[in-house]
């Protein structure tokens, strides 16, 4: 049993998690929280791109009655992020949040903490327990050398659990973030040995859409390959929706999902007759539209060798001199003009 199957079940709105359940994307708005059209119109692109769960920054009043006014509006379970006010915690759980993100560490005293606590065993909504690695506490950083440590990380979450625990409540999710990826895959490691809590996996502040993919899906394969891992987000500096994008592809490509398109294209050689680069994004882009469909494209740039080197996918076209094929597992279907082999493996697609 893998260590994802033990986790205890949590029920975030609509949603379980844990215990073996999918594994769920998780995004954050980018936009301030007051601006409740902006809000709610990025949610809505964000569950049509896939996602799952959304998170909210709630830093003030005015940002909690305006969750309220997008809870409202929108059927995503909501995630209320909180920072060092204790009582916007209370007041987004009274406006409807879904689950509360905390660091107990950060909001005060165990008083206000317990006011926390209390409110949300009052209405069954639980709660996430954040420790990310740039507000390790001093005395967890003085144990372990003055650093940043799994081990420092790790002994921090179990800390704010135990906490949480010894104020009678176990609705519980944890996550332990770190923007290196070895120190998150061992916090990772760590921390699912000591607690059968559900666990939101990412690599904070994993940079930007091409940098951060890069970090995100070396960090979250090595994490996620391990059974490890009940919730994921990518965190990127870019738009919300190439997070989802990003976190499906990687779940699909380590088997974790099986709904959607794959897309694989050939790196391209001295024998491309045709604008390789251009289509395959096209079809990368066309991909998006067939999210219900299980389905390997290939988009190859030689009819010679290509079908062949394509042989496990589904449906595929290779590039020839002002033509392309449409092949299937390898096998030719027909030889089309170029400027219609988009709309020939469109078809094809339709059709599968």
């Amino acid at each position: 049993m893998t260590a994802r199957e033990k986790t205890k079940v949590i029920r975030i709105g609509n949603l379980k998690i844990g215990g073996g359940n999918p594994i769920a994307i998780q995004s954050m708005c980018n936009t301030k929280t007051e601006d409740v059209h902006g809000s709610i119109e990025q949610i809505r692109r964000l569950e049509r791109a896939g996602c799952q769960i959304v998170r909210l920054t709630v830093p003030d009043r005015e940002a909690a009655l305006a969750f309220g006014e997008i809870r409202r509006e929108v059927s995503l379970p909501l995630v209320a992020d909180i920072h060092f006010d204790y009582r916007m915690a209370i007041l987004a759980m009274e406006e409807g949040a879904d689950k509360i993100r905390i660091n107990p560490g950060n909001i005060g005293g165990e008083e206000k903490v317990r006011a926390v606590v209390d409110c949300a065993k009052d209405r069954g909504i639980p709660i996430r327990v954040g420790v990310n690695s740039g507000s390790l506490e001093k005395r967890f950083l003085e144990k372990y050398g003055g650093r940043v440590t799994a081990e420092g990380l790790v002994d921090s979450a179990l800390d704010k659990l135990s906490l949480i625990e010894s104020m009678g409540y176990d609705k519980l999710v944890v996550s332990i973030k770190s923007s290196d990826v070895l120190i998150a895959e061992r916090a990772h490691i760590l921390i699912s040995e000591r607690t059968d809590y559900p666990v939101h996996v990412g690599i904070t502040e994993a940079g930007t859409l091409w940098s951060g993919n890069i970090k995100s899906a070396v960090g979250l394969g090595m994490i996620l390959s391990r059974g490890i891992g009940d919730t994921v987000r990518v965190s990127l500096s870019a738009d919300p929706v190439e997070e989802v994008k990003s976190a499906k592809l990687i779940l699909r490509t380590l088997g974790l999902r099986k709904s959607g398109v794959t897309v694989v294209s050939c790196p391209t050689c001295g024998r491309t007759n045709i604008d390789l680069i251009r289509l395959a994004g096209e079809v990368e882009s066309m991909a998006e539209e067939f999210e219900e469909k299980d389905l390997k494209v290939a988009v190859m740039g030689c009819v010679v060798n290509g079908p062949g080197e394509a042989r496990e996918a589904d449906i595929g076209i290779a590039g020839g001199k002002g033509y392309g094929i449409l092949f299937r597992h390898g096998e030719i279907l027909r030889k089309v003009p170029e400027a219609e082999l988009l709309a020939a493996l469109r078809r094809e697609m339709e059709r599968l």
